[in-house]
Order: structure tokens, then sequence, then C-alpha cells
């Protein structure tokens, strides 16, 4: 939380910080099971949507709430959720292509 929230420290205590660690586990953890099971539809869609989750939150801090700051601590996640959520949506028109292809074999 000392590298994220700079531009408000005061605003943060321990509580929200280890709320937002359990956070990122429970997102770290949906991330991972997705990779392991790819081919998975309501997962994959959840992961996309940690993403998004991510994305909001970070913007909300910086331009909202101003707690945070644009430094390379906040720039970071909001990469890696920008570029994530592009490679997820890309990936997510192969997957459903891939489900019309299983369905035309089934019939």
């Amino acid at each position: 939380s000392e590298k994220l929230y700079t531009a408000s420290p005061s605003l943060v205590n321990g509580l929200q910080a280890r709320t937002f660690g359990v956070w990122t586990l429970l997102s770290s953890v949906i991330r991972c099971l997705c990779a392991i099971d790819i081919r998975n539809r309501t997962l994959y869609h959840i992961t996309l949507f940690t993403f998004f989750l991510a994305l909001a939150h970070f913007l909300s801090e910086v331009f909202i709430y101003h707690t945070a700051a644009l430094t390379i601590g906040v720039m970071a996640p909001l990469m890696v959720a920008s570029f994530s959520i592009m490679g997820m949506l890309i990936g997510l028109q192969y997957l459903e292509v891939e489900a019309l292809s299983q369905n035309k074999k089934k019939n």
C-alpha cells in the first residue's frame, strides 16, 4: 500500500491494505485456474472480469479518489490489466469459435 497509495497515504490503514492483499491473492488464484483450464468459458469470463475490476480500481484511485499518483507502482498494474483485457478479448473470439466447432461435431 505504501508504493501504491502515495498521493494520500493517510487515508489508507492496515485493514484496507490487508483487504487489498487478500483481493489480489484471490484474483491470482482465479487467474492461475484459468491458465490451467483455459477452455472453461465461465472461468474465462470470471478471469476477464478480474482484470476489469483491477483496471477500474486503479483508475478510480488515481482520477476519482486521488489517493494514488501515476507512479510506476500504479502504472504497472494499469498496463498489466489493460494488456490482459485486450489479450483475453482476442482470445475470447477463439474460445467462441472453438465452442461452435465442437457443437457442429456433436450434431
